[in-house]
């Protein structure tokens, strides 16, 4: 399940929530019953190097001309 962060509109409470995608979209602050806002960060996790790609694995093709 992933795990959203959320902010509250009045109170600045920044806090992260567990939710399923068939859970109803989280709308008030547990801490003071305002309005919150999802909060979108970067991700977390950076694939850097060879295998990582589909084409990664592909043999180089050779060229041949045509006579």
């Amino acid at each position: 399940m992933p795990t959203y962060e959320y902010e509250c509109e009045q109170c600045r409470d920044r806090f992260e929530m567990v939710r399923r995608f068939s859970d109803p979209e989280l709308t008030t602050c547990p801490r003071c019953g305002s309005p919150v806002r999802k909060v979108i960060s970067s991700v977390g996790i950076v694939f850097k190097g060879s295998g990582f790609y589909k084409t990664d694995s592909r043999q180089a093709s050779s060229t041949s001309s045509a006579d």
